[in-house]
């Protein structure tokens, strides 16, 4: 059995002290994996359905048939058996968005971008409980960079890549739009932002947010100045810790077919 509590791992960086943390939850008996970026808690595998849902959302609002939705002709796209849809994942934390894009047989490649080696490093040692499912994965590449520097540089998200476009891009790294973890990633979130974004799209391509708050009305409208569709889904979970329900916010835009 493990310990009641372990910091597997601390290490300070330019953001803050980041700490990976196990605990045995005492009403299942359970082990919870938990991150902190200094006193804040970023993550925990105790509360996953809004990440989880990131992905699903995010991927449903593609065609199952691929009409309407750019094609990546370039035959080094994908390196695994999915079907055709190439997927970037901002933010790693403890997998769960990553695992849950590759659940979709559609999907056939993946890049998963974290600013932070060491969160890219617990996947890699295995020292998180999906690690060892996502580095073994053929599809799915995890690399270390600025999603927000990315997302406004002309040459695109992948680093080893440029000028590469995909069918969706998922977000999950800021609490919430307004909510940011550094002054610098707000630019992302207005009209602006959006559009670098947008570009590194297929037409028809979609763009899918995880948010802490309640749907913002302001956010959706720039949402909706961009994209050809938006819409802000609430994600309701149970909440042991406060005997009750909580909620998350995905949000979904996606391109027009001719853009």
């Amino acid at each position: 059995m493990s310990p009641r509590f372990e910091e597997i791992d601390w290490r300070p960086t330019p953001m803050g002290d980041i700490s990976l943390r196990r605990r045995r939850d005492p009403a299942t008996g359970e082990d919870v994996y938990e991150v902190k970026l200094g006193d804040e808690f970023l993550m925990s595998s105790l509360f996953t359905a809004g990440e989880i849902a990131l992905a699903r959302l995010g991927l449903a609002a593609l065609p199952d048939s691929g009409a309407g939705v750019g094609v990546d002709t370039d035959p080094g796209a994908g390196t695994g058996t999915g079907t055709g849809l190439d997927v970037a994942v901002g933010g790693l934390g403890l997998g769960y968005t990553a695992r849950a894009a590759l659940d979709d047989p559609r999907v056939r490649s993946l890049i998963v971008i974290d600013a932070l080696p060491d969160v890219i490093r617990w996947h890699q040692e295995k020292l998180v409980p999906l690690g060892a499912g996502l580095t073994a994965d053929r599809r799915c590449r995890l690399v270390q960079g600025d999603f927000f520097a990315l997302a406004g540089d002309p040459r695109g998200l992948d680093p080893a890549r440029p000028d590469r476009r995909f069918h969706a891009i998922l977000l999950d790294i800021d609490h919430s739009p307004r909510h940011v973890l550094h002054p610098r990633h707000a630019a992302l979130y207005r009209s602006g932002g959006m559009r670098a974004l947008a570009g590194q799209l297929h037409p028809g391509g979609v763009f899918a947010l995880w948010s802490n708050d309640p749907p913002d009305e302001e956010f959706t409208a720039v949402l909706a100045e961009v994209f050809d569709a938006a819409e802000a889904h609430v994600v309701a979970f149970d909440n042991p810790l406060q005997d009750g329900t909580a909620a998350n916010t995905v949000y979904v835009a996606r391109k027009g077919p001719g853009t």
